[in-house]
């Protein structure tokens, strides 16, 4: 089938109908009708200063430099805006040889009246395509007969187009459902924004009051003076831990001998038992388990047996589980006995003489003087180790979750925040899409489109999946495609481009990219995928979020709405 240009035709205009109302030459189009009454001379429409007898009209001689003379012949077919200049041409520098009509105009009835190329007219072939009525081989050049079609290509066409026409009224129904959608979701992330901008204000101040706990915390840590529980020094209160410890394994000592006792006597019995029963069976009473028993007995008795316990080993043990009192080892007394009262403790001692107002002014001063003396280098912290104090571990442990909450609702606050100045394209439509996948099957793959996000590519016979792209922009593109008759493609004119790129990088080659072209659609579908370059791929799919909308890139309030 040729690729030709159509003009449809819907004569509304007034002039129109009353120049149709009379009779025009062959090939004529209602709208040049007007051109054409005079019954004594034709003027060229393009040159009215030329004029030629009416009878010079479609007779298969071009006089006009514009080719009006000839509607319906191919007298003038040569004639062309990218045809070269002739010689007359140049001499009448005037003239115009444009051709002025479009076309041989074909009324079709029972259809849509459509023009085709004076270069078709009357070359032997019925264009039913174009000319359903046949009338561009009116000559019937080498008997040429073409019948009039137009009633039934006219009906299938008024079938097609009233399907086409639902499924556009059911696709921009979607569309409008897909804005409110999207305009839902948005009112979604800009309430949320709210939220989090009052929930972070709130965490700010709940961190900054901790700090101010932990501050305290060390403070007072740092001026803590480390005192032992309860009278004498360090090294008392280690003699007594020390001596309570030793109760502790003396006692366990005297359980282990008890038990250790116990089960000897129970192993002595048992034997005796064994021994008894190995003397008085009957040898000939032929019961094997009885024998297997006495064999078994007789082993045992034969092993070597461990010597009896060491007399003094047990000796030393009973020294052992003495009281320290009656052996006289340790003279706990001795250690427990406190020493001279310390520094501390003096001055401790020497407030309890005062009175209380007195007493805290003069710890409170002591404490400030302690701190200035460690900040300064001069003291080492109170209990200075590698771990700090439990009060102020559990306090800077609370100051870090707070700290990671409040980073991660900012975090989101970001997220949320770019989502906003994100490209949805117009009416934002795109939003009610992303996160949502259409797959195809397609030769030995299957591909996966998920909006605003990512393409993919599944090997059918099993095997990991292969990255095509991440979603990067949107785009536009100007496409010229014939329209299928189910209105599944993209036709001509700009259409919106999903841009995925930076896909699993491609051997021997570039990463992975994908241009995915937008077509309407009454549901989202994947038309077609090809592969253009290596690893450079294209995919047309439709979607109601195309439908009204194409080019530039999907900005709101611009782009021509061409796409129906």
């Amino acid at each position: 089938m040729r690729k030709l240009d159509v003009l449809l035709l819907f004569s509304t205009a007034g002039s129109y109908v009353i120049a149709a109302d009379s009779p025009r030459p062959r090939g004529v189009g209602p709208e040049f009708a007007k051109f054409y009454i005079s019954t004594d001379s034709f003027t060229c429409i393009s040159n009215p200063s030329i004029h030629v007898p009416i009878s010079q009209v479609n007779d298969d001689y071009c006089d006009c430099p514009d080719g009006s003379d000839e509607p319906g012949t191919s007298a003038c077919s040569y004639l062309s805006p990218l045809s070269p200049s002739s010689p007359s041409d140049i001499s009448i520098t005037d003239v115009n040889t444009t051709l002025a009509l479009p076309g041989y105009y074909c009324k079709n009835k029972g259809h849509q009246g459509s023009y085709i190329p004076f270069l078709t007219v009357n070359d032997g072939v019925c264009d039913y395509d174009l000319c359903c009525d046949g009338s561009d081989e009116w000559a019937h050049v080498g008997g040429t007969l073409c019948e009039d079609r137009c009633k039934e290509i006219g009906k299938e066409w008024r079938k097609l187009e009233e399907q086409r026409n639902k499924a556009v009224g059911a696709a921009n129904r979607k569309r409008k459902e897909l804005v409110v959608e999207s305009a839902r979701l948005r009112k979604e992330v800009e309430d949320a924004i709210t939220d989090i901008q009052i929930q972070i204000g709130a965490q700010e101040i709940k961190v900054r009051t901790m700090e101010a706990q932990l501050a305290e915390v060390e403070k007072k840590e740092r001026g803590k003076v480390v005192r032992a529980p309860g009278k004498g020094s360090k090294v008392n209160v280690l003699a007594g831990l020390a001596k309570g410890r030793i109760e502790e394994l003396r006692e366990s000592l005297l359980g282990v001998r008890k038990q250790r006792d116990a089960g000897r006597e129970r192993i002595k019995e048992l034997e005796a038992i064994l021994t008894t029963f190995k003397e008085d069976y009957n040898p000939n009473f032929n019961d094997e388990g009885v024998k297997r028993a006495v064999r078994s007995w007789e082993e045992y008795a034969a092993r070597d047996k461990p010597s009896d316990e060491d007399a003094a080993h047990d000796r030393d043990l009973d020294e052992m589980v003495k009281p320290d009192s009656e052996t006289g080892t340790i003279q706990w007394e001795e250690w427990e006995r406190p020493d001279e009262e310390s520094d501390v403790d003096v001055l401790y001692k020497f407030e309890e003489y005062l009175p209380k107002s007195v007493r805290d002014w003069l710890d409170q001063k002591l404490r400030d003087l302690r701190i200035t003396l460690i900040e300064n280098g001069i003291l080492a912290p109170a209990g200075a180790s590698d771990t700090e104090p439990k009060a102020v571990a559990e306090a800077r442990k609370s100051v870090k979750s707070a700290e990671d909450d409040l980073n991660s609702r900012r975090d989101t606050l970001k997220r949320h925040k770019e989502d906003l100045e994100k490209d949805y394209g117009a009416d934002d439509v795109f939003r009610a899409l992303k996160g949502r996948c259409v797959s195809k099957d397609s030769g030995e793959y299957t591909y996966e489109l998920c909006w605003f996000e990512r393409t993919k590519q599944k090997p059918k016979k099993g095997g990991g999946d292969t990255g095509m792209g991440s979603f990067v922009r949107l785009d536009s593109v100007t496409v010229d495609e014939e329209m299928r008759p189910d209105g599944r493609g993209l036709g001509s004119g700009r259409r919106v481009v999903l841009r995925y790129e930076n896909g699993q990088h491609c051997w021997n080659g570039p990463n992975r990219s994908t241009m995915v072209v937008l077509g309407c659609a009454e549901a989202d579908e994947i038309w077609k995928v090809v592969e253009e370059e290596k690893c450079v791929y294209r995919m047309e799919v439709g979607t109601p979020a195309a439908c009204g909308v194409a080019g530039s890139g999907g900005k709101k309030g611009e782009g021509v709405r061409d796409e129906l």
